[in-house]
């Protein structure tokens, strides 16, 4: 039995799940249940799983509802990441974010314009009861009666097939171990005695802070920084690097900057911060850029410089598992560890940090750990995108990377300003770019920017995964008028290079003997 006190377990668990109002109560009741009682294990499990995220709860529920006896494990709440400190409350905070942007720039519409201003608290208190509402799919109850047998406390390994959680045995015939990430927190002179907010701090904040700085563009800085310069706040986002977004296209990164420019952040590149240090008038970040040293001022600090895996704790020596601090554990191409009974998926093993990479994964681990399967992680088309505004997804290979693979390209490029819903919407910012390989249809890459580039890009990964081309999407009818429409026009330009000058030629007499 875990404690009855879900404040003292919160508490020592270093997160911040406040304030403590119905919502957050509904979702602990949910996700951390005070009253949990551990079940009497059974003899022996199909499979044990360690960590309760998007990885973990896919997994249990997938081989419980094949008839497997399964373990869930899960020191601190079910959903992970992604529902309590990620996904869930990021976007909800988005689209609040959203709204407001879109209520101050109404007169480019014809529409009288409001005044966009955030009332914060009704923004996180919507965060919390969607967030509360979510947690329901993710419960300790549901996957009770989904037949899985959940425990709440530290799992670690303690032999090949056996873990030990709250004094209890479970042995496993196969393990899978999902424990996620968590952010990370740099080393930096004075930021943790100043203080500093991550995603998992970030959305227990009381009130809207005046001024914020940002440390890191990746994701979680360049949404998270946007959404609260559209609520009011003034941002400033600090970059080691020399564009936002480091991992994207140049093109992608540059249409973000001038969005972040129009909502009024103020961005600093190639700027590296050399400490931090507070007082009762604000936060003060030294900042050395190539030209000078800089004080950013602030009242909140978010850090956003990337995940580091949760492999503390888990004892994985004693199972022969091997793995890295930084990196996470170590698996071969069908997510096995070097232990063959004991798999691995999500955060905790792989580069690609993301819920769907995760929900992918899991999908591969039951396939291959209960039917011998052979699915390889490499074979998966992985698409992600960044809910900036506009949006920036991505799936494939970029061509900086098909260059260091010596792979001859062409890239075939529409402006979603081209496109008419587009500007019909005013959403012209942005692009879809195609990259395949020359002489071929064969799709290699791409990158999308628009306002809904994370709904577009699906397109594109389909026909990857199914191995059709351009010369396919071109025959797709899109519906007019959408914005998907950009990629029509992608392979329509793609079908025209196929008109060579003999072509035309050859097709040319044939239309004249047909007059005839």
């Amino acid at each position: 039995m875990i404690s009855n006190s879900q404040n003292i377990e919160v508490e020592n668990n270093s997160v911040s799940m406040q304030p403590f109002d119905e919502y957050n109560r509904a979702l602990l009741a949910n996700v951390r249940p005070a009253d949990w009682r551990n079940p009497t294990p059974a003899k022996r499990y199909n499979m044990v799983v360690i960590g309760a995220g998007t990885a973990g709860l896919v997994t249990a529920a997938g081989v419980a509802g094949l008839g497997g006896k399964v373990a869930l494990v899960e020191r601190q709440f079910l959903g992970g990441d992604c529902l309590n400190f990620g996904c869930v409350p990021s976007k909800a905070l988005i689209a609040a974010a959203r709204a407001a942007a879109d209520s101050r720039r109404a007169d480019t519409y014809g529409i009288k314009p409001g005044s966009g201003e955030a009332d914060f608290a009704a923004v996180m208190e919507r965060l919390r009861r969607i967030r509360s509402e979510i947690s329901r799919h993710d419960s300790a109850a549901r996957f009770r009666e989904l037949g899985v047998d959940v425990f709440i406390g530290d799992g670690a390994f303690t032999g090949p097939d056996t873990v030990e959680v709250g004094g209890q045995t479970l042995r496993f015939a196969r393990a899978c171990v999902a424990t996620g990430a968590r952010a990370l927190r740099p080393d930096i002179k004075g930021l943790e005695e100043t203080g500093f907010h991550t995603n998992e701090t970030i959305f227990s904040l009381p009130e809207l802070p005046r001024r914020l700085a940002v440390l890191g563009s990746g994701p979680i800085g360049c949404e998270l920084g946007q959404a609260f310069a559209r609520l009011g706040s003034q941002v400033t986002i600090i970059e080691k690097g020399a564009q936002f977004l480091g991992k994207e296209d140049r093109d992608a990164a540059e249409i973000v900057g001038k969005s972040f420019e129009n909502d009024g952040i103020y961005c600093l590149l190639n700027a590296k911060v050399s400490r931090v240090n507070g007082d009762d008038n604000g936060r003060y970040v030294q900042v050395q850029t190539p030209d000078d040293e800089q004080t950013v001022e602030a009242d909140e600090i978010l850090v956003g410089y990337g995940r580091v895996p949760n492999v503390a704790g888990l004892n994985l020596e004693s199972a022969g598992v091997d793995y890295d601090s930084r990196h996470g554990i170590k698996v071969d191409d069908r997510l096995r560890t070097a232990n063959k009974r004991i798999y691995a998926a999500g955060d905790i093993c792989l580069r690609h940090k993301f819920t769907h990479v995760a929900d992918g994964a899991t999908r591969l681990v039951i396939q291959n750990a209960l039917f011998f399967g052979r699915g390889k992680f490499s074979g998966l088309n992985i698409p992600w995108y960044t809910y900036t505004h506009p949006e920036v997804a991505h799936v494939g290979i970029y061509q900086s990377e098909a260059e260091k693979k010596s792979l001859e390209t062409e890239t075939f490029k529409v402006e979603m300003g081209e496109v008419d819903r587009a500007r019909a919407d005013g959403q012209t910012e942005g692009f879809v770019k195609v990259l395949v390989k020359i002489g071929t249809d064969k799709i290699l890459g791409a990158t999308i920017v628009a306002a809904h580039a994370g709904d577009m890009i699906s397109e594109i990964s389909t026909a990857m995964a199914a191995g059709a081309g351009l010369k396919k999407l071109a025959g797709v009818i899109h519906p007019y008028p959408t914005q998907a429409e950009a990629i029509k026009r992608v392979a329509d330009a793609y079908s025209r290079t196929r008109l060579t000058p003999r072509v035309k030629k050859v097709f040319k007499k044939w239309l004249v003997w047909q007059r005839r």
